[in-house]
């Protein structure tokens, strides 16, 4: 799927797939893409009933989402809609959740973001709900470096257009954010670096919570944050291989 594009010479030998081994993934459209990530997300925590929303910006600026009557372990590439910059509906059979107006204007005000995903997921949520940032703790935690804010002006759904522009500017530049009494939030250039985002903050934030159920933990100090982490903006190296054909394999009809 998406290259390693930024990896030093010594990285793209060590990780770019060698002449004559298999392709790690099939051939797919970008909507199938998109909803093998939903498939992904929802293994991951991201499952709150129907709620949620991916939306992934194609190079032309057409924008393709999940719609809004399916779970996300239910859906398939011809579910995934098509809608234009300002969020209309112009391919597909479905529809659009009405808090997706957050989306739009983060596509508009970041144009280095091709991806945002929002879920009122599972371990991340309580963190969120408790109005609390976790703690890293591990080396898998620290996959993801940077600030996590924790956005606390949350006055009630995402369907008011103020109340959208106000969290998507109070993102800054971040990668990822905690929305206070609600959910989690996580944006990307691509398909993968989101995908890691994901799985790094559900991680940190299940991590965390065990930790503290026993007792409490040490967060790593910054310096090793920094020397245990990866390259963020390229992804772990064959891990968006590796959960994707997890879900073909369960169920090969995501392609369809």
């Amino acid at each position: 799927m998406e290259k390693y594009e930024g990896l030093n010479e010594a990285m793209v030998q060590r990780f770019a797939p060698r002449p004559g081994r298999r392709e790690l993934l099939p051939k797919m459209s970008e909507k199938a893409k998109v909803a093998l990530l939903c498939r992904m997300l929802f293994s991951e925590g991201w499952n709150e009933h129907i709620a949620g929303h991916i939306t992934y910006r194609l190079p032309d600026g057409n924008i393709l989402v999940n719609p809004w009557e399916l779970a996300w372990d239910e859906l398939t590439a011809s579910d995934i809609l098509t809608l234009d910059e300002q969020g209309t509906v112009i391919d597909g059979d479905w529809n659009v959740t009405p808090a997706l107006g957050l989306h739009i204007q983060l596509h508009a005000l970041r144009p280095e973001i091709n991806v945002v995903i929002h879920n009122h997921a599972h371990w991340s949520g309580i963190w969120a709900n408790a109005r609390r940032v976790p703690p890293i703790v591990d080396q898998t935690a620290a996959h993801v470096p940077g600030e996590l804010p924790l956005f606390d002006e949350y006055d009630g759904t995402f369907e008011d257009e103020d109340a959208t522009m106000a969290a998507a500017k109070a993102l800054g530049d971040a990668g990822w954010a905690l929305l206070a009494n609600h959910g989690s939030l996580v944006v990307g250039k691509d398909l993968r670096q989101a995908h890691l985002r994901v799985l790094t903050l559900e991680w940190r934030s299940q991590r965390a919570w065990y930790a503290e159920a026993i007792g409490g933990g040490v967060a790593l100090p910054e310096e090793i944050v920094q020397q245990v982490g990866i390259t963020d903006a390229n992804g772990f190296p064959f891990q968006f291989e590796a959960m994707a054909r997890r879900e073909l394999r369960a169920d090969p009809g995501i392609l369809d």
